[in-house]
């Protein structure tokens, strides 16, 4: 079996102390050590601390999307897709080792213009941009709209689901994302260009 190389055993750490207690509060003495790795391994794979916030947040927009993905092959319609990425919220808040919403919890450790702002902010245009696509395929007449509402509804499972332990927080949103959709209106169909008249 391949041992892992320094750059993934320090990532591994850091995804596990940094979303176990945050990014502030673990020091790299202590990832590094966890990791089992040298001190100049750090430097060398992320230049320093803020680097591993960074590479640590990638890494979980990675998971996120691949998950999300991977959900969505289940749903044909794009408006079954839209309803479909609360179910993969759904499977994430599930999870055993479940502790809220790792972009948020970063967010609110760190100031918004750093790399690591930079980061929870591609995080989010993803999926805002995701919900658009997918309202816009559904033939919603303002999909940025529905997507800045769905979204909103997404934000707000996370701290449901941490702070006030609520493991359904992902399905009763869903079910206000079916009755954002069901009240949208659709966008008009597209007229048909007039035949052209033969003199």
């Amino acid at each position: 079996m391949v041992k892992p190389s320094a750059r993934d055993r320090l990532l591994a750490s850091a995804n596990e102390l940094f979303y176990g207690e945050g990014v502030q509060t673990v020091g790299i003495d202590r990832i590094i050590e966890h990791a089992g790795v040298a001190k100049a391994s750090l430097y060398n794979s992320f230049g320093n601390k803020e680097g591993l916030v960074c590479a640590y947040l990638r890494f979980r927009n990675e998971r996120t999307r691949d998950r999300i993905t991977r959900t969505l092959t289940r749903f044909r319609t794009p408006r079954e897709k839209l309803l479909g990425i609360f179910d993969a919220q759904g499977e994430t808040i599930a999870a055993a080792d479940y502790n809220g919403c790792a972009f948020q919890r970063a967010s609110a450790e760190v100031p918004n213009d750093s790399g690591i702002g930079r980061e929870v902010d591609n995080y989010r245009s993803w999926l805002r941009d995701l919900m658009a696509r997918l309202a816009t395929e559904g033939g919603y007449a303002d999909p940025d709209g529905i997507a800045r509402q769905l979204q909103l509804l997404y934000d707000g499972v996370p701290v449901a689901a941490r702070m006030d332990r609520d493991p359904t927080a992902a399905t009763t949103a869903r079910a206000i994302a079916e009755a954002v959709l069901a009240s949208a209106p659709l966008a008009a169909p597209a007229q048909s260009e007039p035949a052209a008249v033969l003199a």
